[in-house]
């Protein structure tokens, strides 16, 4: 069977197209689009008209590409911006309506339980780990211990919500970053801090610009990656008192992330010393390999 994934993140809205098989999945095709759903209201709890414009507008051309692969299932899925915003719902029954595609808005737990299936199809765990996928407007982590999940979190701090509070200095100053560390700080649980974990798990997204940085080469979709631990630290300092105009001239960067892959790049900092990570790993899945793996059995 053909089926399709639609994640519509806070930033980004992605498109995952394959052939499912008796145990896994082939990936016909793959489409990304810098949406930014969030940007103008994610804070006031609206999605803007302009935003609206322009998942329409992606929707319009992942709902195209579905028809020429003949896809016969899309599940699409909402997550922070659209669970937070008041008209939320406005975009779903204008995408049901016009484009025929029900979306399904879920909570912090359930998405963090989703990026879960799909990290682990991928990473063997061999110590005690902390998964985080970086949104715009959320962050996850889920925590494995013994090889089984012992806590999930959703936090309200993704980096489109950070860009869009704070009245940051370019490059970032000391107390943009201590005022940055304090929000992180102030919006996650005694639990989160409480955590120690050995091994990070990045699921895609920054993680992947992180290693495209270091490794200056595509990841391999199949299992997850270790980032050399040292150059890595050193990578995140050099994104985090990076300028705009350094990150522009950066080919490694896609344009999307220029703008908050430095604020990405502070928060991950925060939780490797949080945490007690001594080893870092990218995943290339997340949220919409976990979705396969979990909706469409057969």
């Amino acid at each position: 069977m053909k089926g399709a994934v639609i994640d519509l993140g806070t930033n980004t809205f992605n498109l995952i197209i394959f052939n499912k098989l008796k145990e896994n999945y082939e990936v016909l095709a793959t489409l990304k689009y810098p949406v930014n759903l969030g940007m103008g209201g994610i804070n006031e709890n609206i999605i803007s008209p302009e935003a609206l414009n322009r998942a329409t507008k992606a929707l319009t051309e992942f709902v195209q590409k579905c028809k020429e692969f003949e896809v016969e299932k899309i599940k699409a899925f909402g997550t922070s911006a659209m669970r937070g915003a008041k008209n939320g719902t406005q975009l779903v029954q204008e995408v049901k309506n016009n484009l025929g595609i029900e979306i399904i808005i879920i909570d912090g737990q359930e998405e963090a339980s989703l990026i879960y299936e799909g990290v682990k199809s991928v990473h063997n765990f061999t110590a005690n780990s902390c998964i985080m996928d970086i949104g715009g407007g959320s962050t996850e982590f889920i925590f494995v211990e013994d090889g089984k999940v012992v806590s999930k979190e959703s936090f309200d701090i993704g980096v489109s919500r950070i860009i869009q509070k704070f009245d940051l200095s370019d490059p970032l100053s000391q107390s943009d970053i201590e005022m940055i560390i304090e929000f992180l700080e102030s919006n996650s649980n005694d639990d989160f801090k409480n955590r120690k974990s050995l091994h990070l798990i990045g699921a895609s997204g920054s993680f992947e610009t992180y290693s495209h940085l270091i490794e200056k080469k595509e990841l391999d979709t199949k299992k997850s990656s270790s980032l050399p631990f040292e150059t890595f630290l050193k990578q995140l300092e050099y994104l985090i008192h990076s300028s705009l105009k350094d990150r522009n001239e950066n080919d490694a960067i896609p344009d999307y992330r220029e703008k908050m892959i430095h604020v990405a790049a502070l928060k991950t900092t925060w939780v490797i010393e949080k945490v007690g990570i001594t080893q870092c790993f990218t995943s290339p899945a997340s949220l919409k390999e976990g979705v396969i793996l979990r909706e469409f059995k057969e």
